[in-house]
């Protein structure tokens, strides 16, 4: 059996290039891609202790958690930090994605998707898996999974990503086929982002599942108290191959930062993600601290429907206007690299673009002035998280030093993509983090999160008329089944546009500082992307 996928077959597109598609190269360059893949290694100050200790099963893990939670568990419907991160844990997808290398490997699959041509591909599920009640999993579950996240009636927000499906059957009671709409050459990484879920379960009450969830993986769902804590215990009748290694994890809700810190500090709890920038030196003498360079990013969006960000002009003014290197030094203590590009330097998608915007303020009131604009006046709506809150008054700032008068409009996540905010089209300018980067690292995912379908492009940001619009959906469309060197040239086609309209686009892409207790903890590794991962981690002590 192969748990690396690597056997799966390649359309007619090289295999080298089947694997670039999905974020890895293979074994001699998995560690290098990987580091790659969130932009750098890590902080090259810190240095990692290793655990050769043996794991005691019978003890717990707890941990601290940045974000509050802001969605169900449902992973056809959740979004939220907090809850993907504990659906890493819960939830197992045909394929999976290692949460720190981004390697995938077989989860459900039994081997490797089997490619019959090249829009159709064949699973096959392992043999004795079972949904945490202890019902069988079956051919039925895994179809109706994936049906469920592609009927338009439930507007998943992942339907997105496996649009390239067209339909889904269970050919046996071992034996699961797709149809595609299209070939695609990334299909075995891609299909990662589709958990299995009971059907019986999730289609009797979506509602209670979403709050209550059951699946597959190596840890069981117990209890969830919003900005309190999640409770999880191990699954004993795990048989894939990252079974729990505890017997169970608290991970506490901890959203002040200065609450984490001491939670880290006091031995509360063996990890922290998050770690804010003004602790990282101090935690180093108790703990271990790393910083992974990663695609999260801090963007700004505009309301198209609203005069006059609907002009590119005044879009790139407010870009030229903020002093970047400056920001990322004085709010994130360097912990950043600022945005020359739709994808983060370092990364194998990195293409440079060819609008960059480098601070320029006579540049920004020369934009302005010739989109005919004067006396602007706007409100940044932000996320309250505490490094954005750090940024957001640097960037009022920079604006307000070219004579536009900036209003500053920090919430709550939940409260930014509200009906009576994004999600109703009622805002000026938005600045928030994005990381799609946990569903994948295909150049294909990262754009699509933002720039295929409805959800942002048409009902967050209104770009979706416009022909620049239009080409960029050409252009992801044709990159799908292109040859490497196409396709890299569609990618940068594409990062081009985008630049230069526009609509949302990085400011910068940072570098996620975690800690760990490495005398108590074995296994485990800094993420390049939001979250956290116990998935093959134990406790020592």
């Amino acid at each position: 059996m192969s748990n690396t996928l690597q056997n799966l077959p390649a359309t007619p597109a090289s295999r080298r290039t089947f694997l670039k598609a999905a974020g890895v190269l293979g074994a001699a360059t998995a560690f290098t891609a990987t580091l790659a893949a969130c932009g750098s290694s890590k902080d090259k100050s810190t240095q990692s202790t290793q655990n050769s200790a043996e794991v005691n099963k019978d003890l717990s893990i707890e941990a601290g958690i940045s974000y509050s939670l802001s969605t169900g568990f449902d992973p056809m419907s959740s979004s939220g930090a907090t809850p993907l991160a504990a659906n890493l844990h819960i939830f197992e997808g045909l394929v999976e994605l290692d949460a720190a290398t981004r390697v995938p490997y077989n989860a459900l699959a039994a081997e490797d998707p089997k490619m019959v041509d090249d829009k159709t591909y064949q699973v096959t599920i392992r043999d004795g898996a079972t949904f945490h009640d202890g019902t069988p999993v079956t051919t039925e579950d895994v179809a109706y999974s994936f049906e469920r996240v592609l009927d338009p009636a439930n507007k998943a927000l992942f339907a997105q990503f496996i649009f390239f499906i067209d339909s889904v059957k269970a050919l046996d009671d071992k034996t699961v086929e797709f149809k595609l709409n299209t070939a695609f050459n990334g299909f075995g990484p891609r299909i990662s982002v589709v958990k299995v879920v009971p059907k019986a379960l999730a289609s009797a009450d979506q509602k209670a599942f979403d709050a209550k969830p059951v699946g597959t993986g190596p840890y069981k769902f117990v209890s969830a108290a919003k900005d309190d804590k999640i409770v999880f215990e191990r699954f004993d009748a795990y048989n894939g191959t990252k079974p729990a290694l505890a017997k169970g994890m608290t991970w506490f809700l901890l959203s002040d930062a200065s609450a984490r810190v001491t939670a880290m500090q006091s031995g509360r709890v063996q990890a922290i993600e998050d770690v804010p920038y003004l602790d990282v030196d101090a935690l180093k003498n108790k703990v271990d601290v790393e910083s992974v360079q990663s695609f999260g990013l801090l963007f700004l969006m505009f309301n198209l429907t609203r005069a006059p960000f609907d002009k590119k002009e005044v879009r790139q003014a407010l870009h030229y206007a903020m002093d970047k290197d400056a920001i990322i030094k004085t709010a994130l203590l360097g912990n950043a690299t600022a945005a020359t590009s739709f994808f983060q330097e370092g990364s194998p998608n990195y293409q440079k673009a060819s609008t960059v915007y480098g601070f320029d303020a006579d540049k920004a009131k020369s934009l302005l002035s010739a989109a005919g604009v004067t006396g602007l006046k706007l409100t940044l709506t932000s996320t309250d998280t505490a490094w954005v809150k750090d940024v957001i008054p640097l960037i009022k700032k920079n604006w307000d030093a070219i004579g536009v008068e900036t209003t500053l409009e920090p919430l709550a996540s939940a409260a930014v993509y509200a009906p009576d905010k994004v999600g109703g089209l009622n805002y000026d300018v938005v600045a928030a983090p994005g990381d799609p980067s946990v569903f994948g690292n295909d150049a294909d995912i990262l754009l699509s999160w933002w720039f295929r379908g409805d959800t942002w492009a048409k009902n967050r940001f209104a770009w979706n008329e416009s022909a620049e619009y239009k080409e960029v959906q050409t252009k992801l469309n044709a990159a799908l089944a292109a040859s490497e060197a196409d396709a890299k040239k569609l990618y940068s086609e594409i990062i081009n546009i985008i630049a230069e309209e526009a609509p949302l686009y990085p400011i910068f892409h940072r570098k996620l500082p975690t800690a760990w207790d490495a005398k108590k903890l074995s296994g485990f590794k800094p993420l390049p992307t939001t979250g956290i991962s116990f998935v093959g981690v134990g406790r020592t002590s």
